[in-house]
């Protein structure tokens, strides 16, 4: 597996899922991020609204960051 697709997330990844949470005002302390992928990636609003975010395994989070924003927009976030 390259270092693009590593199972594991780095802070590449973190940055990249920033960038897009911190578009949408989303405090970065009610975000939970897995610290492993699994496809397709996933986007969870939980009771508390807190954010549970799985990074996907075989996409990089550039790739996905459509997704993830089309998610939090159909969850009923705006972005700033």
């Amino acid at each position: 597996m390259n270092e693009e697709h590593s199972d594991i997330i780095t802070m590449e990844d973190m940055a990249n899922l920033f960038d897009v949470t911190d578009s949408f005002l989303i405090d970065r302390e009610s975000i939970q991020v897995e610290l492993t992928k699994e496809d397709p990636g996933m986007v969870n609003l939980e009771d508390g609204g807190e954010l549970e975010i799985t990074l996907p395994l075989n996409a990089s989070v550039q790739e996905w960051s459509a997704t993830l924003r089309n998610t939090l927009e159909q969850l009923g976030f705006g972005q700033a």
